[in-house]
């Protein structure tokens, strides 16, 4: 949700012609800024470390190798995140965020 995440960023860095043509292409999505989203990737990011990169690789196509096979390895077994903090929770920590009436 950056300032270069619109189509005005196109027309500061391109030609109009040119700005115009890459926004037709473009389908933008913002995300939320806190979004829990990034906490599952940061989750799974943790665990290809643990699982797979733990130990010393030697070289580039082993690791890429150990890599693709426990990827396959996490899909193959659905994995998934347990997301536990709840709306409930989530009212309750943050419940100083919320506005008073």
């Amino acid at each position: 949700n950056l300032n270069t995440h619109n189509t005005a960023s196109l027309y500061a860095a391109f030609s109009a012609e040119e700005a115009r043509r890459l926004a037709q292409r473009l389908e933008i999505h913002h995300t939320p800024k806190h979004g829990s989203w990034l906490n599952i990737a940061e989750i799974e990011l943790s665990a290809l470390k643990r699982q797979c990169l733990a130990g010393r690789i030697d070289c580039i196509e082993r690791m890429r190798t150990q890599v693709q096979a426990w990827n396959e390895d996490r899909n193959n077994r659905q994995s998934q995140v347990d997301w536990r903090f709840t709306t409930k929770d989530a009212r309750i920590k943050l419940k100083r965020l919320y506005p008073k009436f």
